[in-house]
């Protein structure tokens, strides 16, 4: 894609910094991380985290992000908000969440 949205090499927001606890967030780009980035701001951002994404690579790229891995990495209440903000297919999505192996992790509990 040559949208001038997905370059760029200057580290992340420092807004970012709390979901990428695990990572030098200085270090991190969108060029050079960007699924990674992807992943982390659906799975657990806040508003401005998602707000900043959607900017920074538009919803069609997200669609196409989320589609591409079944949803995968998304608990089943937030993928279920992507799936109305983003236009995913209700059917599609309930296939996703149906899976064998997603169900394992789905149903269970913690002590």
């Amino acid at each position: 894609m040559s949208d001038e949205r997905l370059s760029g090499s200057q580290p992340l927001p420092a807004q970012l910094q709390p979901l990428f606890w695990d990572y030098d967030c200085h270090a991190l780009t969108w060029d050079e991380d960007r699924d990674l980035v992807i992943a982390r701001v659906l799975a657990a951002g806040d508003w401005d985290a998602v707000t900043w994404l959607r900017g920074r690579a538009g919803d069609p790229l997200l669609r196409q992000w989320l589609q591409e891995r079944r949803g995968g990495g998304l608990s089943a209440r937030r993928l279920r908000f992507w799936e109305l903000i983003l236009g995913l297919s209700h059917r599609r999505v309930n296939g996703w969440l149906a899976a064998p192996g997603r169900r394992i992790w789905e149903g269970r509990t913690t002590r």
